[in-house]
């Protein structure tokens, strides 16, 4: 099975770029759905930032407070790599899982979307790398319009991350997706008929 690495930064549209995928029968493993079920409550890994971070980051029903938590994490990247040690070695136990259950299935090709695919080491994990590109005005942009955050909170979350010009160095294709999302669907399709042999 060909393994395909979806990655790129912040609002850079990696979630639209996997949907379209979807939409045209490829299986898409998302990492950040990933993360979010390594931490239901009863995960080990749940239990550890807990014992990192404090009872603080829970909601009032046990599960995880991710904007609280997120809040922290962006604001001291210390904390950020402890938490990664925690996270990255359960999201990939679980990548493994599905990865192997598609091929028990017999797919041809599946998408492995990360946005830290690079920077947690996981190129492994894929085949190949895909990087869905924006300029970082484009990006800071989006994610002020997405997140309701604010310049200097947008301007903090890429700095957490590879710069774009640098991540779109990794790629063996890369998505430009500084235009509008009808130019985002052309390209997408094109890639699908020339890298894929997809007719639809």
């Amino acid at each position: 099975m060909r393994v395909i690495g979806l990655t790129g930064g912040i609002a850079s549209g990696k979630s639209t770029v996997a949907r379209m995928l979807a939409e045209r029968g490829i299986p898409v493993i998302d990492a950040d759905q990933l993360a979010r079920d390594a931490v239901e409550p009863g995960r080990p890994a749940l239990d550890a930032i807990v014992a990192l971070c404090g009872a603080t980051v829970l909601q009032g029903d046990g599960t995880l407070d991710r904007k609280e938590l997120g809040g922290r994490v962006f604001a001291d990247p210390g904390l950020r790599r402890r938490l990664e040690a925690i996270l990255h070695p359960a999201i990939k136990a679980l990548a493994e899982e599905r990865l192997a259950e598609l091929r028990r299935k017999g797919e041809a090709v599946a998408v492995y979307m990360a946005p830290l695919l690079i920077e947690a080491g996981a190129i492994d994990r894929v085949d190949e790398l895909w990087v869905v590109y924006v300029d970082r005005e484009t990006q800071i942009t989006r994610a002020m319009e997405r997140d309701g955050i604010s310049r200097e909170e947008a301007g903090q979350r890429l700095a957490a991350q590879m710069p774009m010009d640098e991540k779109r160095a990794h790629g063996r294709v890369v998505i430009d997706n500084c235009g509008t999302l009808g130019d985002l669907e052309e390209r997408v399709l094109a890639l699908c008929r020339e890298e894929l042999g997809l007719r639809r």
